[in-house]
């Protein structure tokens, strides 16, 4: 590995067995924004409107980006799979004042998991590369009118009325369209999501609940048609932890009613809460936003993994505003090794929604971080 190499993958705070499959891959973010490294306007601010579909694209001035989406397969009743696509965009802070179009401005990563329910497997892959952010360069490309992520064959792009998400992995494919059925859900205020005790740690943050989803999903070679339900999440920002903070656990849950729940909190080392929050909205109905005082997660019971040595609640018990819930891996072992990546381990799967009385109402995913290893964003 060259130098400046190993240089770029330290600074940017991956480790340096990212570079193992740091390659030459098409790479492109679709950008749907104007936006610039260089702007003296701060890439997050309270006030500032989302006009879509621009924002569905790339903001490369904020510091972190992500582009999430989750679902699960089959039925309500019989759910056969869950699955999980994330695109990652990091500024490296490394070219800013370098003219090469080849500089590695960017870092773009993803991660993609597949759970199957009968027989138990839960599979996945992550892919990093680098990007320039110019769109003639070798490695990048933007598109202004359209917003979405590539990393080689790896892909999430707006389609106006759907999503679509197509990947080759190791193990499993995906070939999954994701159609809008409600509006889009601002989270926090208007978009503006505070995650800590400063106004600076805050990002914008918008979901896209109750996705129908259809298309095709391959595991081990056996491709399969599919249909089911999905929950899309875009987030930006420039600073979301506060140094006290280890990381954090979160649900996104499309309920069977048409509403969608939201709840998240971030812990400190010693499990208290440092920050939480949320939204519910019932189907139809304007969302409501939660205060940080307002959500509690209370861990049940926990799982170890035989891979990290992390020990993760699998079972929670979560009031919010909206109700006192529980929360439940439909499979213990969910757990994600990205450390060829974005360098992390967390916990995310495939979950179920039950209410006081102990019926499943809903459906999505609970995620995990900072149980192996503090995170660091």
């Amino acid at each position: 590995m060259n130098p400046q190499r190993r240089k770029l993958l330290r600074w940017s705070g991956l480790p340096l067995a990212a570079a193992a499959t740091d390659g030459v891959a098409k790479a492109a973010v679709i950008a749907g924004t104007n936006d610039n490294a260089d702007a003296a306007t701060p890439a997050v601010r309270r006030g500032r409107t989302l006009v879509f579909p621009r924002d569905h694209g790339a903001h490369p001035s904020a510091r972190i980006e992500w582009w999430y989406a989750t679902g699960w397969l089959g039925t309500q009743a019989a759910p056969t799979h869950g699955f999980q696509v994330t695109f990652f965009r990091s500024r490296s802070g490394l070219a800013e004042s370098n003219r090469s179009r080849f500089a590695a401005r960017q870092l773009l990563s993803a991660h993609a998991a597949v759970t199957q329910l009968q027989p138990p497997r839960h599979l996945h892959d992550q892919r990093i590369v680098r990007w320039s952010g110019d769109p003639a360069a070798a490695l990048g490309r933007a598109d202004m009118t359209r917003g979405g992520v590539e990393i080689g064959r790896w892909s999430l792009q707006d389609q106006t009325l759907h999503w679509q998400t197509r990947l080759d992995g190791t193990d499993f494919k995906l070939d999954l369209r994701l159609v809008r059925t409600q509006p889009l859900l601002l989270q926090g205020e208007a978009g503006h999501s505070r995650k800590g005790p400063r106004e600076a740690q805050a990002s914008h943050y918008y979901s896209e609940p109750q996705l129908t989803v259809a298309g095709r999903i391959g595991v081990m070679g056996r491709e399969t048609p599919v249909v089911g339900r999905a929950w899309l999440d875009h987030e930006w920002s420039d600073q979301i932890l506060d140094a006290n903070a280890v990381g954090w656990d979160w649900i996104g849950i499309n309920l069977f009613d048409g509403s969608a729940l939201t709840a998240f909190v971030l812990r400190r080392r010693d499990g208290s809460s440092l920050w939480a929050g949320g939204s519910f909205r019932a189907a139809g109905s304007a969302g409501t936003s939660f205060a940080a005082d307002a959500v509690r997660f209370m861990p049940g019971r926990r799982w170890r993994s035989a891979s990290s040595g992390a020990s993760y609640p699998v079972e929670w018990l979560i009031e919010t505003p909206a109700g006192r819930f529980e929360i439940r891996a439909l499979m213990d072992e969910q757990e994600l090794d990205s450390r060829a990546s974005t360098g992390t381990i967390y916990w995310e799967g495939l979950s179920e929604l039950l209410n006081s009385g102990g019926q499943r109402v809903g459906l999505g995913y609970l995620e995990m971080t900072g149980y192996a290893a503090a995170l660091r964003l």
